[in-house]
């Protein structure tokens, strides 16, 4: 086979410490190999880059182990390529394993081009990613809250929910707000009518039956509103990071841009084409045409034959914050 990289480097890194074997190809037809041991501190880092340096080695291909590798990208990138690289691609035989052979056997597949690189953007959109992955992990969270609440309500007894279309509008706190006020499980209607806005003043009689009889304790009714505060808190929570995303798009003249330029698109919100960017970033010669950033989104099916037979090819995992954008 072609020896695509006449000097590279495998890199298996952990938490605590990195194994790299640099794999030099000379005359001969088998490559010499350099292995060492470095901490993942910052200092053993840069000792590590110097290293690679010194060995004239300007190439390097690390396993995307967790977050372990984002540390050792942060110091290598502005002097070394790094190639970032899936798991399944530079996988090890099952029983010939250890850290350091798993960095030979890096070394050797990337020293040949077997590996395929992972797309890893500029540091401004991994940022940016970390702000809008945030943002959806707690309005997931925020989500999870409400049905926790209304679940409440349900086990209390309370189906306002089937009356009204939005158990969280004003009509429909107001009288929740009443109901956990109260000592006891009566309640007086025409104070629950005066709590009803709009078109919703029509349904009074639905809303008064959906709450009459309710069964709710002290202890439920405390539980209620931590769920309450906890909701208000992610909130605020959401909305301070939202803030901080418009800053980072408008400070940025390419983000901003590119931003404007997906809104014209029909059905592509401001909010859905900040998460785009965050998540394709705005360099599209990363991907040789579109099929390749379908593919690389998890949004084309996979290809699985064998003896004349298909087996399974749904999408991948792969996009799961690009996909609900």
């Amino acid at each position: 086979m072609k020896v695509t990289y006449q000097t590279c480097c495998g890199v298996d890194v952990h938490k605590s410490f990195l194994v790299a074997t640099i794999v030099k190809t000379t005359g001969g037809i088998e490559p010499s190999y350099q292995k060492k041991r470095f901490s993942t501190f910052n200092n053993s880092i840069l000792e590590f880059k110097q290293w690679l340096l010194d060995n004239e080695c300007h190439d390097v291909c690390m396993e995307s182990t967790g977050k372990y590798w984002v540390p050792v990208f942060n110091l290598l990138e502005d002097e070394i390529n790094v190639v970032i690289a899936n798991p399944k691609w530079v996988k090890a035989v099952k029983g010939n394993k250890d850290d350091t052979k798993d960095s030979k056997w890096i070394g050797d597949l990337f020293r040949l081009g077997l590996v395929k690189g992972s797309y890893i953007p500029c540091k401004k959109v991994r940022i940016l990613r970390e702000y809008t992955r945030y943002r959806y992990k707690l309005v997931s969270c925020r989500s999870s809250e409400k049905n926790r609440y209304q679940n409440a309500l349900t086990v209390c007894n309370v189906a306002l929910d089937s009356v009204v279309s939005d158990i969280f509008g004003k009509s429909s706190t107001s009288i929740i707000d009443y109901l956990l006020e109260q000592s006891g499980t009566s309640i007086n209607h025409e104070e629950i009518a005066s709590k009803l806005l709009r078109s919703l003043k029509s349904k009074e009689d639905a809303v008064i039956e959906s709450v009459e009889g309710y069964q709710m304790t002290d202890a439920q009714k405390y539980r209620m509103r931590l769920v309450r505060a906890h909701m208000d808190y992610i909130t605020a929570e959401i909305n301070d990071v939202d803030k901080m995303i418009e800053n980072m798009i408008s400070s940025n003249p390419d983000f901003e841009n590119a931003v404007q330029f997906l809104c014209t698109i029909p059905g592509v919100k401001r909010d859905s084409a900040i998460t785009i960017i965050s998540e394709i970033g705005t360099d599209m010669s990363q991907f040789s045409s579109s099929k390749r950033l379908c593919c690389w989104a998890g949004l084309t099916p996979g290809s699985n034959e064998s003896a004349g037979k298909k087996k399974s090819v749904r999408i991948t995992r792969a996009g799961v914050y690009l996909k609900p954008a």
